[in-house]
């Protein structure tokens, strides 16, 4: 796991799957941004990082976090190209975006994986909403762990939103009112 406070190198992708535009880590600015990185013969990839995923996928409200894939293939090139991506992506019902990594002539390490420093799929980066890499994590994370992350990133996000004079230094409400759990802010 590393931990940086970086501007992220741009997504280096050949083409697009699951989305009508291009997707840029720029566009997605002002929501949490995870990235799994994957190759359809990971096992790894199949039976932890997609559908660890797509839970974040259903369970996050898309305009405060974005899930994008990203098919990085530094091995068995001939047989995961974009046509089985797309069949693949159909079988597992992916809806998010999902890139393909640009291969890097004379290299077996795509371009964005190559970038980003990645050792392998599975990998996992999170991006806070201005773009910084709050965290890379290559092989299987616990769900706990990283919803953790990405919950502390959307309170850090709602604290800045409303430190305009709703919310104190603490990042808590000057004044709220709770009940059945639950606290809301008063004016």
């Amino acid at each position: 796991m590393s931990i940086t406070d970086r501007i992220s190198p741009p997504l280096q992708v050949s083409q697009w799957l699951n989305s009508p535009q291009p997707v840029t880590l720029d566009g997605l600015r002002g929501r949490v941004v995870v990235l799994h990185t994957f190759q359809m013969l990971c096992p790894g990839c199949v039976s932890h990082g997609l559908p660890q995923a797509l839970r974040i996928d259903r369970l996050f409200p898309q305009e405060q976090v974005a899930v994008i894939g990203l098919h990085t293939v530094f091995e068995h090139h001939d047989v995961m190209g974009p046509q089985a991506l797309r069949v693949f992506l159909d079988e597992y019902r992916i809806p998010f975006p999902v890139g393909v990594d640009q291969t890097d002539p004379g290299s077996p390490v795509p371009r964005t994986m190559k970038a980003y420093g990645l050792r392998g799929t599975p990998s996992v980066v999170v991006f806070d909403p201005h773009g910084h890499i709050q965290l890379r994590h290559f092989g299987q994370i616990d769900d706990l762990q990283l919803g953790a992350v990405i919950g502390q990133l959307l309170a850090e996000a709602l604290v800045q939103a409303t430190d305009h004079g709703v919310a104190s230094a603490s990042g808590r409400n000057r004044s709220s009112a709770c009940a059945d759990g639950a606290c809301a802010a008063e004016a």
